[in-house]
């Protein structure tokens, strides 16, 4: 039996251009390569051939089968294309993009850069103290006695882990940002110049104006011979510079276990009655708290004070509630 391959070739080009689905090239594979397929046919009637047109047949039957799997091929991935591009919406590469929405930095945290920034520009320089600290170094390096009411219970969280330095006590989620000095002083001598902002916890219970977390920045300055009117000039300048010029203080006396003399800062900045606000407190270091560092008795004189961070965001906007700082209302923070 004769095959006439270049009919067949004819053919196989001819049927292959007019397939345009993935439907029709099956009906095409199974006509040429399918178990009645042509290409089968042409290999079983290989044993009817003469001995001289056996190899010629195998030869040519071989090359068709190559090509027509080449082309089943080449036309599937055609197929799959076209129809994955007839699937795509449009696209118009002269629109103007879509922008995402770009978050920016809470209300604490730009307070919280906004006050250590000040304080830099006056010489203070940042640093940071952990969370869970000992009770030398919340209380005691403070000179803040064992029967003072914030080391009980109700006042400080304390942990159930043992302080490594001292197993008779244990560790506590630091209530002041105050521990900070002592481990500054510890490990620098004087001049000093630090800002030390971070959390601190209380187990107070959570309304309008107290939680359990808030945020704290302490400031310290020792030197050779710094004096109450550096203090008062200082805290002036911050508040001068993040309220505005015509803020008004005033520094009432008051008792801190660390400093001595001590104050109280009011300010107020309301036009007609005027309304006084407690933002700090402050004091020179108190001289039990230099010999708890090792400092030399009657070297260095220092000056220190702390305020709440969300306090001072309170008055600065106008919000009347501590607690929407941290509800991550969308409504509330994108003001800021």
């Amino acid at each position: 039996m004769a095959w006439d391959f270049a009919q067949i070739h004819q053919g196989v080009h001819q049927d292959i251009e007019g397939v345009h689905d993935l439907q029709a090239l099956e009906a095409f594979r199974i006509k040429y390569l399918g178990k009645k397929g042509l290409v089968s046919d042409i290999f079983d009637s290989l044993p009817r051939l003469s001995p001289e047109e056996k190899p010629l047949v195998g030869k040519q039957v071989n090359e068709l089968r190559n090509l027509l799997t080449q082309l089943i091929n080449a036309k599937k991935d055609e197929v799959q294309q076209t129809k994955k591009s007839a699937s795509s919406p449009f696209f118009d590469v002269t629109l103007p993009g879509i922008g995402w929405p770009v978050g920016h930095r809470h209300i604490l945290s730009q307070a919280i850069d906004e006050i250590c920034g000040l304080f830099e520009k006056l010489g203070f320089a940042v640093m940071e103290g952990p969370e869970i600290e000992s009770e030398e170094n919340n209380f005691e390096g403070l000179n803040i006695p064992a029967d003072h009411p914030s080391r009980d219970g109700f006042d400080t969280f304390y942990l159930d882990v043992a302080d490594p330095g001292d197993k008779t006590k244990k560790l506590l989620l630091r209530s002041h940002t105050s521990p900070g000095q002592v481990r500054i002083m510890k490990a620098h001598k004087p001049p000093l110049a630090v800002i030390i902002p971070g959390k601190v916890y209380r187990p107070d219970a959570v309304d309008a104006s107290h939680s359990f977390m808030f945020h704290q920045i302490e400031g310290l300055l020792v030197a050779d011979d710094v004096k109450f009117f550096h203090l008062k000039g200082l805290l002036t300048t911050f508040c001068q510079r993040f309220f505005g010029p015509d803020i008004q203080m005033r520094f009432r006396p008051h008792f801190f276990p660390f400093t001595e003399p001590s104050a109280e800062v009011d300010i107020s900045w309301k036009h007609g009655k005027k309304e006084w606000l407690e933002i700090m407190g402050c004091g020179m270091v108190h001289p039990a708290v230099f010999k708890a560092v090792g400092y030399p008795e009657g070297k260095y004189t220092g000056l220190a004070f702390g305020l709440g961070v969300e306090r001072i965001a309170m008055l600065r906007y106008g919000i009347q509630d501590i607690r929407v700082f941290f509800e991550n209302d969308q409504r509330f923070l994108k003001q800021f």
